[in-house]
């Protein structure tokens, strides 16, 4: 007997629930900008709603962001009996990761991090392997992004948070170092061309979903992958630290248009531009074997995996046409796989995947107020 899709919302991400609240905050911060004019700031307009916050302090760009880890925390709780390791390593990047990866969307160079590590208890903090691999790991992101670790909150939260688990979430601050490195969508234009960075798995989007799959099947997180790895590690690989790409596209002088972090939403992020342009796709990277699992074993079509999962596309920069090529040779050449995957067309806002038959119309992202 075939069982029913296993879809996102069915793993308790409803998007049409969370964004309302999105938006009213949006509209509610931005009734406080005003505030900023007492201590002679103003913000950035063009950031709202964007995925980092930007202000001028005194003729400095200042960029922010915080962001949550979400629930890859009890990815790694769960499959360390089976491994041995506690991967609070590789999590710990992933928190980065989240951060980072948003705030480089403005143009900016992270500069520093703060973490939040909120446990249910103070036991949590008494496993030493688990917490030296979570240290180690967060000082190693941090020193692969050349940022500074400032400082942090680690409070213990009985009753807030569940016993033996642990809520993990940065925030992070950087400049822009000019105007023209501002990235928030003013030069996008007809024939831009979109260049897409490999993702390095799951990341820490579709959580849910894949531990939702995990009482599906047989052997759980130790059901092999079609490349032999076991399901719970393959989730387990730590997000893609985009930020080197975006520092070694400033020095070869190329400043995208704009910037998109393919996290919540899949390929529907594609057109977080608030303009009206057709984002049409020709090229799709290969999807990584976890994610395929993912697709096949919950029972989900393409619209709703790439609607949901970045499919091996993590991040998208839109560049001029003319810098395409040499966009993607600097990702690579920075360790990360890149495709130009597609163009940016003057039409009605959508995602039109051409290999797939797919599109997505511009009602089917609701992000901005």
């Amino acid at each position: 007997m075939s069982q029913t899709p296993l879809d996102y919302t069915a793993a308790g991400v409803d998007y049409s629930k969370i964004d309302p609240l999105k938006i009213l905050a949006q509209q509610a911060a931005s009734a406080t900008k005003g505030n900023l004019a007492a201590h002679g700031v103003s913000e950035i307009p063009a950031s709202r709603g964007e995925s980092a916050y930007v202000m001028d302090v005194g003729g400095v760009l200042i960029a922010s962001i915080t962001e949550c880890l979400g629930t890859k925390a009890l990815v790694a709780d769960a499959v360390r009996p089976i491994t041995g390791r506690t991967h609070y390593d590789s999590i710990a990047q992933d928190t980065i990761a989240m951060a980072v990866n948003d705030l480089i969307t403005v143009g900016a160079t992270p500069m520093s991090v703060h973490a939040y590590w909120s446990a249910g208890g103070s036991d949590w903090f008494a496993d030493e392997q688990r917490m030296r691999d979570l240290v180690n790991g967060w000082q190693r992101a941090c020193d692969v992004c050349k940022v500074s670790w400032g400082g942090g909150e680690t409070p213990a939260l009985a009753g807030v948070v569940e016993a033996g688990r642990i809520d993990l979430a940065a925030s992070s601050v950087g400049i822009v170092r000019s105007r023209e490195h501002l990235t928030l969508g003013d030069k996008l234009a007809d024939g831009d061309a979109i260049v897409f960075l490999a993702s390095s798995g799951i990341h820490a989007n579709g959580v849910s979903l894949a531990r939702k799959l995990v009482e599906r099947l047989p052997d759980g997180y130790a059901s092999k992958l079609s490349d032999g790895r076991l399901y719970g590690e393959a989730l387990l690989d730590p997000t893609a630290l985009y930020v080197p790409v975006t520092e070694a596209l400033f020095a070869a002088g190329i400043i995208p248009h704009y910037c998109a972090n393919i996290t919540g939403h899949g390929w529907r992020k594609i057109m977080r531009h608030p303009g009206s342009f057709t984002y049409r796709i020709h090229t799709l990277p290969p999807v990584p074997p976890v994610l395929a699992f993912i697709q096949e074993k919950a029972g989900i079509d393409d619209r709703e995996a790439y609607g949901s999962l970045n499919m091996g596309a993590g991040f998208a920069f839109y560049v001029a046409a003319e810098d395409a090529e040499r966009t993607a040779e600097i990702a690579r050449a920075a360790g990360i796989e890149a495709w130009v995957a597609g163009r940016v067309e003057a039409g009605p806002k959508q995602v039109v995947i051409e290999p797939l038959s797919l599109t997505y119309a511009a009602d089917e992202l609701h992000l901005r107020a």
